[in-house]
């Protein structure tokens, strides 16, 4: 009896194809629309990652010094710096990090943020560079808006996010479904044939670089505009966001988050800024809030951010290449006192992990290794973009897109339900999935033109 209430096998073999046949459409779609975009991303992540070793060489002019026994103090570098370029506002101060490495003074002239680097031991302008036009910086802005500002930020969030679905469905296609398939997965049937060549050299580099993609993106996600600013305010709305124990005093009642006025960690982004409130004494000079830096011990490589209102304050923002040495930290202009001391050790464990996740992502939590281990995923992703348009290419039918034909809705409905759950999860990707869906449910059965094309 239950024999007789089991799937024909028939029946069976015929619903895993529809299944297989779905996931391999949603994967072409997938792989259509982002790859272009996953190639800029590779390309300039993997550039960026050495952004230590191309500054260096670009500018060893503006960043190498010859230490000697005494040097300029901070405020003096100031001064000269103000004296050259007396209708800038001074805006930041980064002391040198060794002792053969130059000051960095940050201004704002003409609307335009420049950055002058001093020799602190004799005191000389060694040059000025404007700071969106610095290379990496360029890179910078390509990997994370492709120059287009907001528009940009989201089409790289929903690229990412895409990526995702390229990633679970390329996994299920490329999955062996025997033990004794495991060749083809793991290492490329070279001498198998033209064609289980070509699917192996795209299918065995994607299983091998899925891991590292995965972590790419995921890492990547809470710079992103939309979805990284939402799930930062929820983590910090839901209390694993910064600790009442980060004020010196009572939280401040303030509007301005600290990502506005300076360059901070993830998890210090939304930390409101607290004011100065005794403004009837003079303010320290950069000199003393220095000073007060290495009593607090922190570690060369920060910056200060100048303030630039009466009730402003002096903000310290280390951002180096170690999570564990990530400091953010709000000091009074008037009365030297340290308002808010934000540390990675302060940090939940969520920031943790993310602030671990930054640093690998960058390339400069490990060293050299990170850099080539990161490079390493960086020209795979480049590689398995390639060779599936390659295989794509070598497999399409004349004239048509070659896409898989697409099964009813009913046998579709697990893969459906996997689109709905990243759809809620990632919004730009659900907004996407609506179109594609929309366009592939009722457009192209209706024009017999793109029903041809699309194997509709």
């Amino acid at each position: 009896m239950e024999a007789q209430q089991k799937p024909p096998a028939h029946k069976k073999k015929l619903r895993r194809r529809s299944l297989y046949q779905s996931v391999w459409r949603w994967h072409f779609y997938a792989g259509l629309i982002i790859m272009p975009f996953l190639i800029i991303l590779a390309v300039t992540g993997g550039i960026y990652l050495f952004k230590p070793q191309i500054e260096a060489a670009l500018y060893a002019d503006y960043y190498e010094v010859t230490p000697q026994t005494t040097a300029a103090t901070p405020s003096e570098q100031i001064d000269t710096v103000e004296t050259i370029y007396p209708d800038a506002a001074v805006t930041s101060y980064r002391p040198s990090d060794s002792p053969d490495r130059s000051a960095e003074i940050g201004i704002q002239q003409d609307g335009t943020a420049f950055t002058v680097f001093v020799d602190p031991y004799t005191n000389v302008v060694l040059g000025k560079l404007e700071d969106s036009y610095r290379l990496v910086n360029v890179i910078e802005k390509i990997h994370g808006e492709l120059l287009l500002g907001t528009v940009g930020d989201r089409i790289v969030e929903w690229a990412a996010c895409w990526a995702l679905i390229l990633l679970i469905t390329g996994v299920y296609l490329g999955w062996p479904k025997s033990k004794g398939k495991i060749r083809g997965v793991l290492v490329p049937r070279l001498n198998k044939g033209k064609k289980l060549r070509a699917r192996d050299l795209h299918v065995v580099p994607a299983f091998w670089i899925s891991l590292g993609l995965l972590f790419l993106i995921l890492t990547g996600l809470p710079w992103s505009g939309l979805w990284g600013n939402n799930f930062q305010a929820l983590t910090t709305n839901a209390g694993i966001g910064y600790p009442p124990s980060v004020w010196v005093g009572d939280a401040p009642a303030s509007d301005v988050k600290t990502k506005e006025i300076a360059d901070v960690p993830w998890s210090a982004e939304n930390l409101p800024v607290p004011v100065s409130t005794n403004q009837q004494y003079a303010q320290l000079s950069v000199d003393d809030v220095v000073q007060i830096a290495d009593e607090e011990g922190v570690k060369p490589g920060y910056n200060i951010m100048i303030p630039q209102t009466q009730d402003g304050v002096f903000t310290l923002s280390a951002f180096p290449p170690n999570a564990r040495d990530e400091v953010t930290m709000h000091i009074d202009q008037y009365t030297g006192a340290v308002l808010a001391d934000y540390r990675y050790d302060n940090y939940h464990l969520l920031g943790k992990i993310i602030a671990y996740g930054i640093t690998i992502h960058k390339g400069t939590e490990f060293g050299i290794w990170n850099q080539i281990i990161g490079v390493l995923v960086c020209l795979g992703i480049v590689g398995i973009a390639v060779s599936g348009f390659i295989l794509w290419l070598s497999r399409k039918p004349e004239g048509k897109l070659g896409s898989p034909k697409a099964p009813s809705d009913k046998v579709m409905k697990g893969v459906i339900a996997i689109m709905i759950i990243l759809g809620i999860i990632f919004p730009l990707v659900g907004i996407s999935i609506i179109l594609v869906w929309l366009f592939d449910r009722f457009v192209i059965p209706r024009v017999p033109a793109l029903k041809r094309f699309f194997n509709a």
